[in-house]
C-alpha cells in the first residue's frame, strides 16, 4: 500500500481583491460521505479545472469529481495579476527569453493553445468581457535599462516574425495617464482575465456533470488495492486515477522534494474611483495592463466596469519554503505599493487601496513543470514557473490527454523535459534565492 499525509494546506494571506468584487452563481458545496469515481482531481484552479474540461471532451459520460481545500478563487488561482501571456515570459531571465528562438517559437506556439482552450471555455459559458478581454499588453518601461530590455525583447520577437507595437512616452501617458513611462512594447496576442471571475465562471460551466467539492482538503491519499483513496475532513473519494493539481502543495503530498521554489508576490487594488471624480488625464483609457520591461518590476492594471475604475499594482518577489507570509509582511509591502501607485500617479493620490493580499506561484530552476505519472494511477500538473493562468491550463489539458492515453505530438513535445532541477537543502536556498531576489528587484530600480 502506498499512502501519503498531506501535513500542509493551503493558507492564503489577505483578502484578494478580484475574489472580493467578483461574484459567485452557485453555492458552495463541500463533501459529505464515500464516493466513488472515475477520475478525481485534487485542486480547482486552473490547472485542475481544465483538466476536468479536457476529461468531459475525452471521457464523457464518465464521473469526475474535484476536490479543493478552500472556496474556489480563494486560493491562489484567483489571487494573480490575471494576464495570459503568449509570448515568453520567464520570471528569472533579465528580459522574460527562454532560449534560442526554436524554443521560443515552440513555447509560443503551447501558449496559444491553451489560450484557444480558455478562449473557447469563455465563450461556451458565456464569461464577459472583463472576465475574459483578448485585447493584448504592453511592456512598459520607465527607465533607459527598461527601455533596453524593451528593445531586446522587441528583437526576439522580430526574429521569429512576432507581431508587436513600439509605443512612445506621449502615447504611454495616453494609454494610463501617466508621465511615468517612457516607452512601452504591445503584444496583441495576451488575454486579461479578472482571475476570480473566470475561475469562477468556469466552475460553473464544468457543474453539474463535474462535481466540485469545496471547503473539502484531501488529508490523505494512499493506494488500496487498484485505487486511490482519499480522505477529507468528513468523507472520501476512491478512483483509480488521481490528477493533483496544486502547484507547489505537490510537495505536500511527498513528490518533488527539494526541487520547487515556493516565490510569493504581493498586490494592492484600489478602492473604486469615477471619471467624475477624477478625469480621464489622470488614468487613461478604460482599461490597460502593463507588464513592466524588468520581470522583477511592477504589474499594473486599470479595470473599469459600470462607469467605475480600480488600479491594481503588483510588486516584490519572497522566498517563502513555508508556503505561508505573514500579515505584517503583507502590510509592510502593501505601504511600499502606496508609494509605487503615488510615484506613478501623483494625482491619483487621494483614491485609498481598499485590498491587499499575498499569493504564490512556483518556480523550479530549470524552468520546468512538476508533470507526469508520479506513481500508478497518480497523476501531476504542478508547478507553473509563474505563468500560473496559461503554463496551469496547459499542464491540465496536458494531465488528462496523457492519463487517457489520448495524447498526439503536442503531448510528446510537451513530456520531453527533464524533472525540476535540485536546489540547495535550507537554509542554503533561503538565504540564496532571497539574496538573488533583493539584488533583482534593487537592480530595477525605477521599473519597481
Amino acid at each position: 500500500m502506498s499512502g501519503h499525509i498531506v501535513r500542509r494546506l493551503p493558507a492564503e494571506t489577505g483578502v484578494s481583491g478580484w475574489e472580493a468584487i467578483s461574484s459567485r452563481g452557485f453555492p458552495v458545496r463541500e463533501l459529505d460521505g464515500d464516493l466513488r469515481a472515475d477520475w478525481l482531481i485534487v485542486g480547482a484552479g486552473f490547472a485542475g479545472l481544465s483538466a476536468a474540461r479536457r476529461l468531459a471532451q475525452l471521457r464523457p459520460g464518465e464521473r469526475v469529481i474535484v476536490l479543493d481545500a478552500q472556496e474556489v478563487a480563494k486560493g491562489a488561482a484567483g489571487r494573480n495579476s490575471g494576464f495570459m501571456i503568449d509570448v515568453p515570459h520567464n520570471l528569472s531571465s533579465g528580459d522574460y527569453s527562454v532560449g534560442d528562438a526554436a524554443s521560443t517559437t515552440l513555447e509560443i506556439g503551447q501558449n496559444r493553445l491553451a489560450i484557444a482552450f480558455a478562449a473557447e471555455a469563455a465563450a461556451e459559458y458565456g464569461m464577459e468581457p472583463t472576465s475574459f478581454d483578448p485585447c493584448g499588453k504592453i511592456n512598459a518601461a520607465a527607465s533607459e535599462r527598461g527601455q533596453k530590455a524593451n528593445r531586446n525583447f522587441r528583437d526576439s520577437l522580430q526574429r521569429i516574425g512576432e507581431r508587436y507595437e513600439e509605443l512612445d512616452a506621449d502615447q504611454m501617458r495616453d494609454i494610463t495617464g501617466s508621465r511615468y513611462y517612457l516607452g512601452g512594447v504591445y503584444t496583441p496576442g495576451a488575454v486579461l482575465i479578472q482571475p476570480a471571475e473566470y475561475i469562477r465562471a468556469l466552475a460553473a460551466g464544468l457543474r453539474p456533470a463535474t462535481e466540485i467539492y469545496e471547503n473539502s482538503p484531501v488529508r490523505e491519499l494512499k493506494r488500496r488495492g487498484g485505487d486511490w483513496v482519499a480522505t477529507s475532513n468528513r468523507g472520501t473519494v476512491t478512483a483509480p486515477r488521481v490528477i493533483l493539481a496544486v502547484n507547489g502543495h505537490i510537495q505536500s503530498f511527498g513528490h518533488f522534494s527539494g526541487r520547487l521554489m515556493h516565490i510569493f508576490t504581493y498586490a494592492s487594488m484600489t478602492a473604486a474611483f469615477s471619471q467624475n471624480e477624477y478625469s480621464r488625464q489622470m488614468s487613461g483609457a478604460e482599461r490597460w495592463a502593463l507588464l513592466p520591461a524588468d520581470p522583477m518590476g511592477a504589474t499594473v492594471r486599470k479595470i473599469s466596469a459600470h462607469g467605475l475604475s480600480r488600479v491594481v499594482i503588483r510588486t516584490r518577489f519572497t522566498y517563502d519554503p513555508g508556503l505561508t507570509v505573514s500579515e505584517a509582511r503583507v502590510a509592510g509591502i502593501a505601504a511600499q505599493q502606496r508609494r509605487s501607485f503615488d510615484a506613478r500617479f501623483p494625482e491619483l493620490s487621494g483614491v485609498p487601496m481598499e485590498y491587499s493580499w499575498a499569493g504564490a506561484l512556483c518556480l523550479s530552476r530549470n524552468h520546468a513543470p512538476a508533470f507526469g505519472e508520479i506513481e500508478p494511477g497518480l497523476y501531476s500538473a504542478c508547478c507553473e514557473n509563474g505563468l500560473g493562468t496559461v503554463k496551469s491550463t496547459l499542464a491540465g489539458m496536458m494531465v488528462a490527454e496523457l492519463a487517457t492515453g489520448t495524447g498526439g505530438d503536442t503531448l510528446a513535445t510537451y513530456r520531453n523535459h527533464p524533472k525540476p532541477s535540485l536546489i540547495p537543502p535550507e537554509p542554503l536556498s533561503w538565504i540564496g534565492i532571497n539574496s538573488v531576489i533583493r539584488w533583482q528587484e534593487m537592480r530595477a530600480g525605477r521599473e519597481a
